[in-house]
């Protein structure tokens, strides 16, 4: 589907992380750039557990879309912070939907105590790529840290996503969102992190 199709339908984005990944704030830079390119845009409220460890998913539809709410199968693009993480959130996607996910595992606590297995990310992937449209997984975390902060590992996501292009916002707007959220000290790394994602998603779009 292209993107002017996706955009006349609407756009439903869903994000879904741990806690501590950063979800809550992409999930705001994609709202705010949509807001700066001047399209509709609803958040919705929060679900999850923010804390770090907690699982959180949070969606934004762009558009005229009446609820902000997805339900199961509505999803057009899923953002994934954490590999299992996209596995759970797969019943709110369709045959149709575009994956952005970081492939670097959060080990559960129940893993790491050694009540349970994580599944092999390889076997995660290629489930999620024979469900879906498009899959597009990236380190996040190592380029972070080329960036200069494993934290920013949530920007490069988000940089993915905005070099697929899947949503009409121009690279200005991107970046002026990243000014707009955050303290000065935390341009320069983000705005970097950023730039690697978004060099990673035009690479495949």
């Amino acid at each position: 589907m292209t993107t002017q199709k996706r955009m006349d339908a609407g756009l439903r984005i869903f994000f879904t992380g741990v806690g501590g990944q950063g979800t809550l704030l992409a999930t705001r830079m994609v709202g705010e750039a949509a807001l700066i390119q001047g399209l509709n845009v609803t958040m919705s409220e929060i679900h999850g557990m923010a804390q770090r460890g907690g699982v959180v998913e949070s969606s934004i539809v762009v558009g005229d879309i009446a609820s902000p709410i997805i339900a199961d199968g509505q999803a057009d693009v899923m953002l994934a912070f954490e590999p299992l993480e996209a596995i759970r959130a797969l019943g709110k996607c369709h045959a149709g939907t575009t994956a952005v996910v970081n492939t670097v595992p959060i080990v559960p606590f129940t893993v790491a105590a050694g009540q349970g297995q994580y599944p092999d990310v390889q076997d995660v992937l290629e489930d999620l790529q024979e469900s879906l449209a498009k899959v597009v997984a990236l380190d996040a975390v190592t380029l972070a840290r080329e960036a200069g902060n494993v934290r920013a590992a949530n920007m490069v996501v988000v940089g993915a996503f905005a070099g697929l292009q899947v949503l009409p916002v121009e690279r200005s707007a991107w970046e002026e969102s990243v000014r707009r959220l955050l303290p000065p000290k935390l341009h320069d790394v983000n705005e970097r992190a950023f730039a690697l994602g978004f060099d990673a998603g035009r690479a495949v779009a």
